[in-house]
C-alpha cells in the first residue's frame, strides 16, 4: 500500500471548500414509509416519473455493491463514463497549472475532457506490442501530474495491461491511477476491482453499455476508496442518473443468466473472427482481443473501410491511431452479422484476385 497517499494533497482548493447542493431527496428519503410529499415541488399526479429519483441511486448501488463485493460507499454513478471521467477531472485538476497522463492508442475522450478542463495532457505512447513504459511515462511525470489514464482492455487495441507495469505506476505515482475497464466483462483477466483495497489511488471505471447491452440508457460506474467518492458526490449533479435509468439498469443487473450468455454468445464469435480474419489475404495482422471487438492489420485501411461501407457495413477506420496504421476495428456482433461481414472481406479477396488476372 502507499503509505505516504494523501488524497487531500490532491483535490482542488475549491473543491475542498464546496459545500454541496443538499436536494429534497437527500435531505429526506422515504425508504418504505408511505409519506405526503410537498417538500420538492413536484408534480404531485402520479405517473411513474412525477417525483425526483434517488440521487444516491442507493438501490442501484446495492445490486452493484453485492455483485462486485465492494461497498455502496466506494460506488459513484454517472450519466455515462464520461460523466465519471469529467468529474474526475473537475475534483482534482486544476485548469491551467495541472497534467494528466494518457497511453496513445487509447480512448479520444480522456484528450476531449482535458481540452475541456483545459488541463495539460502529456502523450506517452505504449510499446509496440501495446503496453505502457513505465519508464517512460515517469519520465513524463512532475509535481503538477494529478492523474494518469490507463484503459484496459484498450480501445482500439484489445489488450489487457501488464499486471506488472500496472502494478508499478500505482506503487510509485503519488497521483491517481485512473483504470478504464469498459471491456473487461470480455477478458479472462481479473478486474482491478479485486485490489482495490491494496491501492489508495487506485479508480476503477466501468460501464454497462458494452457487456450489459444498455447503452442506450448512459449509465457509468466509478469504484474508488470512500474519500475519494466523497470528494466526487460533492460536485456532481443532484439528479444525474434519471428514474428510467435507474429501473433499466437494476433490471438488466439482476437477469444474470442472460448477461453471461450473451457474453459467451460474443466470446464465441469473437474467436470464430479471429479465426476467420486471419485467412483473408489482405489482412496482415490479427491482434489478439480481450474485449468485444478485434483490431485488424489490413493492406490499405481506408479503401477497405469505403469498400465495406459500400455493402452496409460500417466499422472504424483506426489508421489514424498512433501505432495503428492501416488498422480497421471490426466490434463482434450476432452470428448472423458477423457472417455478413466475413462473406463482403471474402468477395473484395475474390474481386482483387479478378482484377490481377485480367
Amino acid at each position: 500500500m502507499k503509505k505516504s497517499f494523501n488524497i487531500n494533497t490532491l483535490i482542488r482548493e475549491n473543491v475542498n471548500r464546496l459545500k454541496p447542493y443538499s436536494s429534497a431527496r437527500d435531505e429526506f428519503t422515504a425508504e418504505d414509509r408511505k409519506m405526503v410529499f410537498l417538500d420538492a415541488n413536484e408534480n404531485p399526479f402520479e405517473n411513474g416519473v412525477n417525483r425526483y429519483p434517488d440521487p444516491q441511486q442507493n438501490r442501484l448501488k446495492q445490486e452493484l455493491a453485492k455483485q462486485k463485493n465492494v461497498n455502496p460507499s466506494q460506488i459513484l454513478l454517472g450519466n455515462g463514463s464520461d460523466e465519471v471521467l469529467d468529474l474526475i477531472f473537475r475534483a482534482f485538476c486544476e485548469p491551467k497549472k495541472d497534467n494528466i497522463i494518457t497511453l496513445p492508442p487509447t480512448y479520444g475522450m480522456y484528450k476531449v475532457l482535458a481540452n475541456v478542463n483545459d488541463v495539460e495532457e502529456r502523450e506517452v505512447l505504449l510499446t509496440s506490442n501495446f503496453q505502457p513504459d513505465a519508464a517512460q511515462i515517469f519520465e513524463k511525470v512532475d509535481d503538477k501530474t494529478k492523474i494518469i489514464f490507463l484503459c484496459s482492455p484498450n480501445n482500439p487495441t484489445g489488450n489487457s495491461f501488464s499486471e506488472t507495469a500496472v502494478t508499478e505506476l500505482l506503487q510509485k505515482f503519488n497521483g491517481l491511477v485512473v483504470i478504464d475497464e469498459a471491456y473487461i466483462d470480455f477478458s479472462e483477466e481479473k478486474s482491478w476491482l479485486e485490489k482495490l483495497e491494496q491501492f489508495p489511488n487506485l479508480v476503477i471505471t466501468q460501464t454497462l453499455s458494452k457487456a450489459y447491452g444498455l447503452a442506450g440508457i448512459r449509465l457509468g460506474i466509478c469504484y474508488a476508496s470512500q474519500e475519494i467518492i466523497q470528494i466526487l458526490n460533492k460536485i456532481k449533479p443532484p439528479y444525474n442518473i434519471n428514474e428510467l435509468t435507474q429501473q433499466r439498469a437494476l433490471e438488466r443487473l439482476k437477469d444474470v443468466d442472460a448477461v453471461k450468455s450473451e457474453i459467451a454468445h460474443l466470446l464465441g464469435q469473437r474467436e470464430l473472427l479471429d479465426e476467420e480474419l486471419c485467412k483473408i489475404s489482405f489482412v496482415e495482422e490479427v491482434y489478439p482481443s480481450d474485449a468485444n471487438f478485434i483490431l485488424v492489420k489490413v493492406d490499405d485501411a481506408t479503401t477497405r473501410y469505403q469498400q465495406l461501407l459500400e455493402q452496409g457495413i460500417v466499422i472504424r477506420n483506426r489508421t489514424t491511431q498512433p501505432l495503428c496504421e492501416n488498422s480497421l476495428r471490426f466490434t463482434v456482433g450476432t452470428a448472423m452479422e458477423n457472417e455478413i461481414l466475413l462473406n463482403a472481406l471474402k468477395n473484395l479477396e475474390v474481386e482483387a484476385v479478378n482484377q490481377q488476372n485480367q
